[in-house]
């Protein structure tokens, strides 16, 4: 983190992203500027998700990465739910990518149909949830306790396998599945208040 900011470094992020799609020199200062705005609460957030620190640190690095090769296709406005949306799709690699390295470690010895997961589309109260989670509202995931939290993001924003969010969380898979569905009873308490859902079962 620097100690001093430069001329202009009261520029939002959407003009500091449209430096940075230029390249250069500029670019890259505007870079720096968005690191020092948004970086800390980006690695909070990511080290709530995840207990790794060398995992949090190779995230952050390759969101700012991402930003610095992708800054062209930010629509303006605040840069922080956009941020956030890398971020969270960086760690959701990481994660998988230590899932694969773990598996060809174990191939020798369990069946390859153990890791099998059933592909679903996503219900409307998953694309509700992750509008909450990006969005501007945020307030029904805010009313359920902290734990239960953690595993909706894990399993339905950031779309990680049972087994994933368990490596993620550090917890068993058992405790995912239990905290998922008092999560979503909970959850569904909280929409009734702030965004109903038209009397949609989950």
């Amino acid at each position: 983190m620097r100690l001093f900011r430069p001329v202009g470094a009261d520029r939002d992020d959407a003009a500091l992203l449209r430096a940075v799609a230029q390249g250069g020199a500029a670019g890259a200062e505007a870079l720096a500027e968005l690191y020092d705005r948004h970086a800390g609460w980006l690695h909070a957030r990511l080290t709530r998700r995840c207990a790794d620190p060398e995992t949090v640190r190779e995230v952050l690095q390759d969101t700012f990465l991402t930003v610095w090769r992708s800054a062209a296709t930010h629509r303006g406005g605040e840069a922080g739910g956009w941020l956030w949306v890398i971020a969270a799709r960086r760690l959701v690699d990481a994660v998988r990518a230590r899932s694969r390295a773990e598996r060809a470690e174990r191939a020798p010895y369990e069946r390859p149909e153990a890791y099998a997961a059933p592909e679903t589309a996503p219900s409307a109260e998953e694309r509700v949830l992750a509008g909450l989670e990006y969005g501007d509202v945020g307030a029904a995931l805010d009313r359920i306790s902290p734990e239960l939290r953690d595993v909706l993001r894990a399993t339905v924003v950031d779309g990680l396998t049972t087994r994933e969010a368990a490596g993620l969380l550090g917890i068993p898979e058992g405790t995912v599945k239990t905290r998922a569905r008092r999560a979503r009873k909970e959850l569904r308490a909280a929409l009734e208040r702030v965004a109903p859902l038209g009397g949609t079962a989950w």
